[in-house]
């Protein structure tokens, strides 16, 4: 009996320990969706002027003596006054602006979705003698995802407004895509360019199932509904359909570049091959040989440069997630969707 009782206030115990947790995960998931729902994410702006200016100040408080420094702002001081004297009574004409927006790519553009939030801020208040700068970094992915992130640089351009697109590391393939929209294109010494056409594969089992007495059937409405399979026995009319679906995507790709960068020969680009900037530049693939900082560095003396930049707010449930999330994306969304024929710029 004393036995049966002890079981019975385990059992007890046990089930309010797992009542409470359970009722602790569950507010934890309503707050966090909850959260999500109010805020979805906000927009940073970081003014570069300043921040160069402030890095200056720091170097020269290390380096100088107090009274150099001194010496030093007075001077400035001085000046300041004098130009104001000077201004005094004109009206200050107004800088122009220089927004600067990253991109960093992955197979799925998944950038785009700030991208477009970031691109719909700034046009709400750029005017026709501002420009928008995009320091993009991608080696391409599927071929819808950077054809929404290619339109929405395209969006930049049917405003009137100048679009620069500088690349340090890497704008291929689908990257490549998105750079093309742009008034004017600027490479790195070494960033890798081009990349111009398209990929797609799958294994297939066949052979391994049928030796090990597998049957494996499918079941379509539709000719070419499905191509080529994992698991079912590929055909040869499969094979020439699936080869054109390529082919046809690549024919896509080439136009589109060709109507953004008239001076390109574009079947000389448009093979896959990848080039170094300093290369790029003699295939017309790019306007000029810069880094996006010292692109900046020389618009700063007459602009005012502001990086801006939309931040998706993650909630407690999202954090959690985070790794689990980065697996499946991995192992399941990027593989499954090659097998069943995604294209890829490549």
């Amino acid at each position: 009996m004393d036995y049966l009782l002890e079981f019975l206030l385990f059992l007890a115990k046990t089930v309010t320990v797992v009542g409470g947790l359970l009722v602790v995960v569950t507010m934890l998931t309503m707050l966090g969706q909850k959260a999500k729902k109010l805020h979805k994410g906000h927009l940073e702006v970081t003014k570069i002027n300043e921040h160069l200016n402030q890095l200056k100040e720091s170097l020269q408080h290390a380096l100088l003596d107090k009274d150099t420094l001194k010496k030093m702002y007075k001077t400035e001081k001085k000046s300041e006054k004098e130009k104001k004297k000077e201004a005094k009574g004109q009206i200050k004409p107004e800088k122009p602006r220089v927004f600067v927006i990253d991109f960093h790519g992955d197979l799925k553009a998944s950038a785009v979705k700030s991208l477009r939030e970031e691109v719909s801020a700034v046009l709400a208040l750029a005017e026709k003698n501002d420009e928008i700068v995009i320091r993009l970094e991608s080696a391409g992915g599927m071929v819808h995802s950077y054809g929404l992130a290619a339109s929405q640089l395209a969006r930049i351009r049917s405003c009137g407004i100048k679009l620069t697109v500088a690349v340090d590391k890497v704008a291929a393939s689908g990257g490549y895509m998105m750079a093309c929209t742009a008034d004017r294109i600027i490479s790195a010494p070494f960033a890798v360019i081009g990349s111009i056409g398209v990929m797609a594969q799958l294994p297939n089992f066949h052979k391994v199932l049928k030796k090990h007495d597998v049957d494996v059937e499918l079941h379509t409405a539709g000719e070419f509904k499905r191509t080529l399979t994992v698991l079912g026995e590929n055909t040869d009319k499969g094979r020439e359909k699936f080869k054109q679906d390529i082919e046809d995507t690549h024919g896509l790709f080439k136009q589109f570049i060709n109507d953004n960068r008239h001076q390109v020969d574009i079947e000389t680009v448009a093979t896959g091959e990848v080039w170094y900037g300093k290369k790029a530049i003699e295939l017309k693939l790019v306007d000029e040989i810069m880094t996006s900082d010292e692109y900046l560095c020389k618009k700063i003396e007459n602009s005012d440069v502001v990086q801006v930049a939309y931040v998706i707010k993650k909630g407690v449930t999202d954090k959690f997630g985070m790794a689990a999330h980065s697996a499946i994306d991995t192992i399941v969304t990027k593989w499954w969707e090659r097998l069943y024929n995604n294209r890829f710029f490549s």
